[in-house]
């Protein structure tokens, strides 16, 4: 648009308020107060706004002050003035806007009027042009009364033709409320009326001038049009009302502002409170990174400790800290989960009409997506490349959609599959079924079903209820739009089941191929083609999930993620989305794979990644905080020189705390700590493992010089920094801080100043020193794991002792392990404390499963437990590095078990070099990963013989018969 198309007259404004959002899609409202008429003299500027000269032409204020105004056009405003009364006087005045206009024409000045009667009266954009090119009083009066006359005439002409006939009269009389005949008209009846009428429309204004989203602002504006065909005595009629006035209340984008002053937050909390250093630390990590980046989510935090040590109050100091309102909730005893989620009304009083429920039926019905659909996207090639981008590993998953994508370029109208991801938490099943839904172009609804135990959430509830609404299915279709999207069965194995049905019984109807093309949801009382949803279900374990369900989906499993892997993932995804999320950049900090290797073995023992996400958010909070502190470092004017030399060098480190009751001077202790920083570079360089030598060597010359040329300038601004320190006060130490150079690198150092000293440690060698110890392999609902089984012997009566709460499953391989060792206690010269065969004559036994707290059960620790026991009555050592699995029979055979991939990865991540399988679950190596398995030595056993040979360094001799023979002699 050319700029010189405006008017060359405008107003100056000056902005109130703007209120507006920029979600969906961006929407605002301006409130401006007028300040004077201006002109245009020269444009300066075109781009990217328009800049002009302008000239003053006229000012409110000055109206006020003019004495000679009512004399000179006393007439002309005392008409305009008498036309303006009878044009609002022919208005209703009950309309609040009609009153505010009578008020403003009793209060304000006579020459403001003209303007603001223009802009309210109908007319055109060309008179109202006309009127704000009109600077001169006398000129604005004389052009605005014809637009006064004109609209009172209108008006009369109006209501000429609307005036109502006689029969009508009689008509509005006999339909006027028939129920105040038998009272006097004004009394206070009639005044509730007229109050319940006028706070109805003050709901509908509260309504449409809040700040709620457009998606809450579309439901309250329906509700309050339907409240308003409501009679005041229907039931629904007070909770719609309740509905909309919370909603009104509720502060969708009313916010304090945090205060981010990490040294009077440091002040603050060390004043409320004593020790607590991990809380302090947490709460200044969230405001550093609070500083670098402004839409931070708020974390989740959880206090865990004893009473009385102030986990409450230190919430309090948080919020008091932040700038925040603080509200408490008392949970204690708290067993109804709607005093979290509000609670649903159930049944219908008789007296409700049917018309609500019918009408929400109808709308129900008009907006779901009967033929409604996405068209898929079908290039394979680019969905490989989308699933290579957002998934590392996964190939079994990948592999799955390619083949249904090719399925549906051959068949269009394929059905749907019904996928279950089983895994591990942490390994991406909820996210890959979101890139499922993208790569296919479809829309995406997650139904998060861990908890639900009411067959309605499926099915939805009969319209006979209060409050009925359909099913989760049912809405979720009517949410997404169309009805080929792609919804995701979140946590299908932890359905509940109560009094109100079984959600997994009515899931049936849902995830049946043969079934869900007419699923019949009990709101909507009629078939709806399911067949084209594609269905994603969850879940840690099949063990929990029905059988008639299960039989129902494909089970993909989801294994837990090699070391390779997960250095690829974190270094891919996890450490680019951290560094998003706290505000830094890779010139700011960087993790090498070294570092991250030591986290993922020392700092986590996961089948997933989500403890290692936490660890990089933890590195990131903490780099943040240096990042922060370092940009609010101010200069000391006296030690510029200093100052400058000082920054030169690649020091990084800060004065102790204590330094202000020190002796000696500044630089000695800044020079003392710079020359510890060079000492651990050196060992870092020269303790680290993974380099290989050459590379050491390479890294150690470049440190040494490094090193050198550090000391030296170090050595040079000595004498400054000794002479400067004597007469400078350090009663301000932590100003003396230098900021970190950038790039910080973590090393393990850094590690363990962050995240502390390491919480795993390679303890199979120093557990298995003595007989009686064996290692196992366990799968749980969180990936695989290593178990030590101990045992020991004492004097007794022959009783077998278990403890570690085992389940009924593992209590009985402990009673076959210990019959199938006293039947072959001769053939491997087996014998007790007192040189007897019979190992319980006269003593007792004790297995012990440690990580007590934790529930144990299955047959895979069979073998381990004949190990463990054999280990004992031969007084030999296992071997360290053997772990095994397997179930075991009576006559010592060795029977196949699951998870073993979960398994072996376990006993990679713990260090092990042999595994002992079963032979029939050779196959289930296929699984594993090249890498992984080169690292291993797999060994095979049917029978209880190959799995004591094999765990035993020598072997597990047998004696033969001539070997046992003693002389008689």
């Amino acid at each position: 648009m050319n700029f010189w198309n405006v008017f060359r007259i405008g107003t100056a404004a000056l902005a109130v308020q703007v209120v507006g959002s920029n979600w969906p899609k961006p929407h605002y409202t301006l409130l401006i107060t007028g300040l004077c008429r201006f002109q245009i003299l020269q444009l300066l500027k075109e781009k990217p706004y328009p800049i002009a000269e302008v000239e003053q032409l006229d000012r409110l204020e000055q109206f006020t002050n003019q004495t000679k105004s009512e004399e000179e056009l006393g007439e002309l405003s005392e008409e305009f003035y008498k036309y303006a009364v009878q044009l609002v006087e022919m208005l209703d005045m009950s309309v609040p806007a009609v009153a505010k206009l009578r008020h403003l024409l009793d209060n304000l000045p006579r020459e403001a009027l003209p303007d603001v009667l223009t802009s309210i009266i109908r007319t055109t954009n060309q008179e109202k042009l006309q009127i704000l090119d009109a600077v001169s009083l006398e000129e604005r009066f004389k052009m605005t009364i014809p637009l006064l006359v004109r609209q009172i005439e209108g008006l009369k002409l109006l209501q000429k033709t609307r005036k109502p006939k006689q029969d009508d009269d009689k008509r509005v009389v006999a339909i006027r409320p028939i129920r105040r005949i038998n009272h006097i008209p004004g009394t206070a009846e009639d005044e509730e009326e007229d109050e319940d009428h006028d706070d109805i429309v003050m709901l509908e204004k509260k309504i449409r001038t809040s700040s709620m989203p457009e998606q809450a602002l579309k439901v309250c504006v329906k509700e309050i049009k339907r409240l308003k065909k409501m009679p005041p005595s229907m039931p629904e009629y007070a909770l719609t009302r309740n509905y909309l006035e919370l909603m009104v209340e509720l502060p969708w984008n009313k916010s304090t502002k945090d205060r981010l002053d990490i040294r009077a937050a440091r002040i603050l909390l060390d004043n409320d409170h004593y020790a607590m250093e991990k809380l302090k630390k947490r709460v200044l990590e969230y405001l550093a990174v609070r500083q670098l980046k402004n839409n931070l989510k708020g974390p989740i935090l959880c206090f865990v400790g004893p009473p009385g040590v102030g986990k409450t109050s230190v919430g309090r100091s948080v919020a008091k800290t932040l700038g925040r309102e603080f509200h408490r909730i008392a949970l204690g005893g708290v067993c109804d989960q709607s005093d979290i989620r509000g609670h649903r009304l159930k049944k219908m009083p008789p007296s409700m009409p049917e018309y609500a429920l019918t009408r929400n039926y109808l709308e129900l019905m008009v907006e779901l997506p009967w033929n409604k659909s996405t068209k898929d996207r079908l290039d394979i090639r680019a969905a490989r490349i989308l699933l290579d981008n957002d998934h590392y590993a996964m190939e079994k998953l990948k592999k799955r959609v390619l083949e249904y994508l090719a399925v549906r370029q051959l068949k269009n109208n394929l059905k749907g599959p019904i996928l279950c991801f089983v895994g591990p938490p942490g390994v991406g099943k909820t996210s890959v079924g979101r890139s499922v839904a993208k790569t296919l172009g479809r829309e995406f609804h997650r139904i998060a079903l861990g908890g639900v135990c009411d067959q309605s959430d499926i099915r939805g509830h009969r319209r006979t209820y209060v409050g009925s609404m359909p099913g989760r299915i049912i809405n979720g279709l009517k949410t997404v739009g169309v009805n080929n999207p792609v919804f995701l069965l979140d946590e299908v194995d932890k359905l509940g089941k109560s009094l109100q049905g079984d959600p997994a019984a009515a899931l049936l109807e849902v995830l049946d191929p043969e079934q869900n093309h007419s699923f019949t949801d009990h709101y909507l009382n009629v078939a709806f083609d399911l067949s084209q949803v594609l269905f994603i279900a969850t879940a840690n374990t099949t063990a929990t999930i029905p059988p008639a369900l299960l039989d129902r989906m494909e089970v993909i499993q989801v294994p837990g993620y090699t070391q390779e892997e997960k250095i690829e993932i974190a270094h891919r995804h996890l450490i680019p989305k951290q560094l998003e999320q706290h505000g830094l950049t890779p010139q700011q900090i960087q993790i090498p794979q070294v570092t991250t290797l030591d986290i993922i073995t020392r700092y986590t023992r996961e089948a997933g990644v989500r403890s290692l996400d936490r660890k990089f958010g933890a590195i990131c909070r903490a780099v943040a905080v240096k990042v922060a502190e370092g940009h609010h470092k101010e200069t000391k004017p006296d030690r510029s020189e200093v100052t400058e030399e000082v920054t030169k060098t690649e020091a990084t480190s800060t004065l102790p705390a204590g330094s202000a009751g020190s002796d000696g001077s500044i630089g000695d202790r800044f020079i003392a700590s710079s020359v510890d920083a060079i000492n651990r570079s050196l060992i870092a360089l020269s303790s680290t493992p993974e380099l290989h030598h050459g590379e050491r060597r390479k890294r150690s010359r470049q440190g040494s010089d490094r090193c050198r040329s550090r000391a030296v300038r170090i050595q040079n601004c000595r004498e400054h920094v000794s002479e400067d320190a004597k007469t400078e006060s350090i009663s301000d130490t932590p100003d003396l801080a230098l900021p970190p150079e950038m790039p910080i690198l973590i090393d393990f150092h850094a590690l363990k100043d962050i995240l502390g000293p390491p919480m795993y440690e390679m303890e199979v060698s120093e557990r298995l020193n003595q007989p009686g110890v064996a290692i196992g392999l366990a799968w749980t609902p969180l990936g695989g794991e290593i178990m030590f089984v101990e045992a020991s012997q004492m004097d007794g009566e022959g009783q077998l002792t278990l403890t570690g709460q085992l389940g009924d499953v593992m209590k009985e391989s402990a009673h076959l392990a210990i019959s199938w060792l006293r039947s072959n206690a001769k053939k491997y010269q087996l014998t007790n404390a007192s040189g007897s065969f019979d190992l319980l004559d006269n003593t007792d036994i004790h297995l012990h499963f440690p990580a007590g707290a934790v529930t144990k059960d299955g047959p895979s620790a069979g073998v381990t437990i004949v190990t463990c026991l054999a280990s004992l009555f031969s007084g030999r050592l296992v071997r360290s590095d053997v772990a095994m699995t397997g179930e075991i029979t009576l006559r010592g055979l060795v029977l196949p078990v699951g998870g073993i991939k979960d398994k072996v990865l376990a006993a990679h991540r713990a260090g092990l070099k042999r595994i002992i399988i079963p032979q029939r679950n050779e196959k289930d190596l296929e699984e594993i990963a090249m890498n992984v398995r080169q690292d291993l030595n797999f060994v095979m056993a049917s029978c209880l013989d190959e799995v004591l040979n094999a765990a035993f360094d020598g072997g597990f001799s047998i004696k033969t018969g001539l070997e046992r023979l003693n002389s008689k002699l």
